[in-house]
């Protein structure tokens, strides 16, 4: 599916995750994940690019509008919380890679095959 269609208002949903992006909801193992604003936008961008390394630069400049020369440890300590709001899985859906970015793994998918956990839907509630 086209990263195209999932900025305009498809999910992501797996056995256990689900993110309702026009809600701006996440549902971890049927309970409700209780994020910040800027936690969300954070999982939000990094499931919209599920597979693929997002450059550390590029979350904060999205997420906060930071240029790339300010030096700070805020997108560590949002990915730590979101990571342990997720719970058990949360290492596993959100992996770091050392001096390239962040990257979204669903979980029991590699990058090509990732794409095909986002679909739209429509009928959650």
């Amino acid at each position: 599916m086209a990263r195209q269609d999932r900025a305009q208002g498809t999910n992501y949903c797996d056995a256990h995750l689900v993110i309702d992006f026009q809600r701006r909801t996440v549902t971890m193992d049927s309970g409700a994940v209780d994020l910040t604003a800027k936690e969300y936008e954070l999982l939000a961008l990094l499931v919209q690019h599920a597979g693929d390394i997002v450059p550390r630069d590029s979350l904060l400049f999205t997420v906060w509008g930071y240029s790339d020369q300010i030096r700070t440890r805020t997108l560590d300590v949002h990915l730590a919380r979101i990571r342990k709001k997720l719970g058990a899985l949360g290492h596993r859906y959100i992996e770091t890679v050392f001096g390239a970015g962040c990257r979204f793994q669903p979980l029991g998918q590699s990058g090509a095959a990732s794409a095909a956990a986002v679909e739209s839907m429509e009928n959650v509630a």
